[in-house]
């Protein structure tokens, strides 16, 4: 049912690239998160991203749709909008989406939701390849704590993808809309309740992945939270699903998360992505913002072209491959599942050519 491989990555379909890394040939990445502001709305209880502070700045609107444009013209593929604040909080937001598209990038937003009232997804929707909103409980009191918000916030984020689907259905709109759920023990319980109303109010998907605790992150409550009910919690939900809505449950990543070592030490998967924070900064990571050993230049001062192919980015490249030990990195990073596909690919088992 898993029908956007939400619990894997595509990497794979990403040939021509993949052959000009292996042959040692620059590579700009497929995918990149930019986060438009770094202001939030919400302190939710698990936010990996503490640490950045929630700093009240965002791009420059003239300077981000210039890289865009050039980003689309160096092959990027997929933009994903979100970071380390609430992206709806970004006035240019809509404009920024419509940009991304135009350049022949598919746009995404993942969200809060509770900004994304009906006068700007009219806007929106028609730019976006998929909207995710993440909604952490099944209930307004348990959301309310959890996100650290009133309790009316679930009630308007609800109503307001209720309202996107009908503009969705009214437009014809291909846009994917998703509901996320990071489980925690506060929070299983409520399961259930998410699923019914994700599918009764029309989303295409809701997903149930697994805490991830941050290395720079402050909060240290969910650092020895386990997995171990992922399969049973799986067939549970399987009654939910129907031929417009499924439930998935991130099994493969729960499973990581409960098991030790990745079965790699080289990160080899930073050309394929970057992630731009509030500031312009370009970073190798987003585990690690604010380790200037990823960072390899700010979008006000150069080209993205020019960063990429610069001297900070190469030093750092060579200190991943040679140095960093990225078995101890965050458990189910965003480029987790891609890393143990490129160590095979670089170095494939014995009889590969026995497909």
């Amino acid at each position: 049912m898993d029908k956007f491989g939400l619990d894997g990555h595509k990497l794979g379909y990403h040939v021509s690239r993949l052959s000009d890394w292996l042959d040692g040939k620059n590579t700009y990445p497929v995918y990149m998160e930019i986060s438009p502001t770094g202001a939030c709305n919400h302190r939710c209880s698990f936010c990996g991203l503490d640490f950045m502070k929630y700093q009240a700045r965002s791009l420059d609107i003239q300077i981000i749709k210039e890289r865009i444009t050039e980003l689309g013209g160096l092959g990027l593929k997929s933009v994903m909008y979100g970071g380390e604040g609430e992206p709806l909080l970004y006035k240019n937001i809509a404009e920024l989406a419509a940009h991304t598209k135009a350049s022949g990038i598919d746009a995404s937003i993942t969200t809060n939701g509770v900004l994304l009232k009906s006068g700007l997804a009219e806007k929106i929707l028609g730019e976006l390849e998929w909207i995710k909103v993440s909604l952490n409980a099944g209930d307004r009191e348990t959301y309310s704590i959890i996100h650290k918000t009133k309790m009316e916030d679930f009630d308007q984020v609800v109503e307001n993808m209720a309202t996107a689907k009908k503009i969705k259905d009214a437009n014809g709109y291909p846009t994917a809309l998703g509901m996320q759920m990071v489980l925690l023990p506060e929070n299983r319980s409520g399961v259930d309740n998410l699923a019914k109303i994700a599918r009764d109010i029309g989303m295409d998907y809701l997903v149930v992945k697994p805490f991830s605790q941050h290395p720079m992150s402050g909060i240290k409550t969910y650092a020895s939270v386990g997995y171990e009910e992922s399969a049973r919690l799986a067939e549970e939900m399987e009654k939910y699903n129907t031929s417009e809505f499924c439930v998935v449950v991130r099994v493969n990543a729960m499973r990581k998360h409960d098991t030790s070592g990745k079965g790699y030490n080289r990160c080899l998967a930073l050309p394929f992505w970057s992630y731009i924070d509030a500031g312009g900064n370009i970073w190798g990571c987003s585990v690690y913002l604010s380790d200037e050993r990823f960072l390899y230049g700010n979008i006000y001062e150069r080209s993205f072209k020019e960063i990429w192919e610069g001297e900070k980015r190469r030093s750092s490249l060579e200190w991943v491959e040679n140095e960093m030990d990225a078995s101890r990195c965050r458990i189910n990073c965003r480029m987790d599942s891609i890393n143990s596909y490129l160590t095979n690919l670089k170095s494939p088992p014995a009889h590969a050519n026995f497909i």
